[in-house]
């Protein structure tokens, strides 16, 4: 009885200095940075910081940011949630192995990524030298910053969609394959809808991922302004340029864009809980 009491009287004091822990590792880590770049950006006013954000270069930088990001976004839900589809319903060889090589993208330094890219699609290369025969360029091109934001963020979709996929049960595929649904069908009505949050989430934290990627990029697409300049390379250059303010916009404008998309992912997730537990 006595020691339920002092268990008792633990658990609140317990909670009360996880809970402060808590508050002050997310505010030194994250709080406490975002409002200083924030109160950086805005201490010359507005007028200023806007002439930083829409100087010709920042804007092209930031507009190729956002399309090479959004392109990978794409090739990263397909190739993310087949590769977790693989994973989880076949059994293929060395598929420990292979499950294991997923998060290889995690461990390595995205300089070294780079490199690798080099060695394999540079112009020099076997197959670099065949794709420009074709007329395709990867090295010091944008296809090549395609390359390097897949490499670095294909876990994300991978390991946000298979933990859902291995929690799925196939009462309900059985059904609609009893009911005379096709796999294509089944797939799209049934299946999509329940790895859909899961998608959406590895989708955003891509996209967050790969608007600050830098050592991949730079290394593989160059500095090239107007032409493979995105703007985690753009903020490098400004900082060794001597220029503070333009680094602190376009800074500004990635950690907003950031911020909005997790926002809305949380969102969309918090409306399907409520949804699925409705249903």
């Amino acid at each position: 009885m006595l020691s339920n009491r002092a268990s008792a009287g633990l658990r609140p004091a317990s909670a009360m200095v996880m809970r402060a822990i808590f508050l002050f590792f997310v505010g030194l880590l994250v709080v406490l940075p975002v409002v200083a770049i924030s109160l950086e950006a805005f201490r010359s006013g507005f007028g200023s910081l806007w002439k930083q954000i829409s100087h010709p270069q920042a804007l092209a930088a930031l507009w190729l940011t956002l399309r090479m990001a959004m392109i990978m976004v794409v090739i990263n839900v397909v190739t993310g949630t087949a590769t977790a589809w693989v994973l989880v319903r076949n059994r293929v060889p060395l598929r420990g192995l292979i499950n294991a090589l997923v998060d290889i993208p995690f461990a390595i330094p995205t300089v070294v990524t780079g490199m690798m890219l080099v060695v394999l699609y540079g112009p020099h290369s076997v197959l670099g030298a065949l794709l420009g025969r074709h007329g395709v360029e990867v090295v010091f091109s944008r296809p090549g910053i395609v390359l390097a934001l897949l490499f670095v963020t294909f876990p994300f979709v991978v390991r946000a969609v298979q933990p859902v996929m291995m929690e799925m049960e196939g009462d309900m595929e059985e059904a609609a394959s009893t009911l005379g649904a096709g796999r294509m069908r089944t797939f799209f009505q049934v299946v999509l809808p329940t790895l859909l949050p899961a998608i959406l989430s590895g989708a955003a934290l891509s996209f967050s991922r790969a608007l600050g990627e830098f050592g991949s990029i730079i290394i593989v697409a160059g500095n090239i302004p107007m032409r493979t300049q995105v703007a985690s390379v753009y903020i490098y250059g400004e900082i060794e340029s001597g220029n503070p303010g333009g680094a602190m916009g376009l800074s500004v404008v990635l950690l907003v864009i950031s911020l909005l998309t997790l926002l809305v992912l949380n969102l969309l997730q918090q409306r399907s809980q409520r949804h699925a537990a409705t249903i």
